[in-house]
């Protein structure tokens, strides 16, 4: 995530992948514990969903694509429940590009942390975007998992959660089940189509690829053989990590220094 840097590069195995900084987002996933954040990451990295319960601190995930002939990178960040380092928290909000909150359609404390979830993350990003001048929009969907539970167990209704984006434009709703799969991919589809991204990284609209075929991948030609009617195809770093909390601070600090350095500005805290 350096701002400065025209290329960026993801390392894996023994391919070195550059990617335009234009093309590089961060995806933030937010939400109390045991909604289902990191059942959806898992939905959308490699379609499977996982049973066994195990509490997130912080994951961090970047998946790779050539979508006809261009790069693009998206970094996944799958925050905790518990939020036990609220400048943390609000760094990472900061940094987000598009982001995805999580509750539990049987849990009416979760919804409740969804709405203040969502101010808050309007408060700190229209911070930052009177100090950079940026007129982007804030792409977000508000997500109630395991709609695959019966309506009995229900606590929130539909039209709850439809209240809270009708009106923003770019903000949808939708009622998921990760575990049966119910409207995973419509979900991307339409928070891709939101951010101005291709539409390709959605879950079910690109090739997956191989690591081994990293040396490759990057190159205008690259088309796989059996499927030669697609030209979008993504590809998971199994080495990523996180950029340092310092990365992180000088990313936001040039955005903010780069507008103007000669005017005083009021503060956008992160603690």
């Amino acid at each position: 995530f350096q701002d400065q840097a025209m290329m960026k590069t993801m390392s894996g195995g023994n391919c070195t992948l550059n990617v335009p900084a234009k093309n590089s987002y961060r995806m933030v996933v937010l939400g109390a514990s045991r909604v289902g954040k990191s059942s959806i990451v898992s939905r959308f990295l490699n379609g499977r969903f996982e049973d066994q319960y195990t509490p997130t601190i912080e994951d961090f995930h970047r998946k790779v694509y050539n979508i006809r002939g261009d790069m693009y990178q998206l970094d996944i960040l799958d925050t905790s429940g518990n939020h036990p380092f609220p400048a943390m928290r609000r760094l990472s909000i900061l940094t987000g590009d598009v982001f995805i909150l999580v509750f539990s359609l049987d849990n009416r404390e979760s919804f409740d942390e969804v709405k203040k979830l969502q101010k808050q993350i309007l408060e700190v990003k229209s911070c930052l975007k009177n100090k950079t001048k940026e007129s982007a929009d804030l792409p977000m969907v508000i997500c109630g998992n395991k709609n695959d539970h019966s309506e009995i167990f229900r606590k929130v209704r539909s039209d709850e959660g439809e209240n809270l984006v009708s009106s923003d434009e770019n903000c949808a709703y939708f009622e998921v089940s990760a575990k049966k799969n119910t409207n995973v991919d419509e979900m991307f589809y339409v928070l891709f189509s939101m951010a101005k991204l291709p539409h390709e990284m959605s879950p079910a609209l690109h090739r997956k690829i191989s690591i081994q075929y990293g040396d490759t991948f990057q190159q205008k030609s690259f088309r796989m053989r059996r499927v030669k009617d697609m030209d979008a195809y993504g590809m998971i770093s199994p080495f990523a990590r996180r950029p340092s909390v310092n990365s992180d601070l000088k990313y936001i600090k040039s955005k903010v220094l780069r507008e103007g350095q000669s005017r005083e500005r009021e503060k956008c805290t992160i603690q």
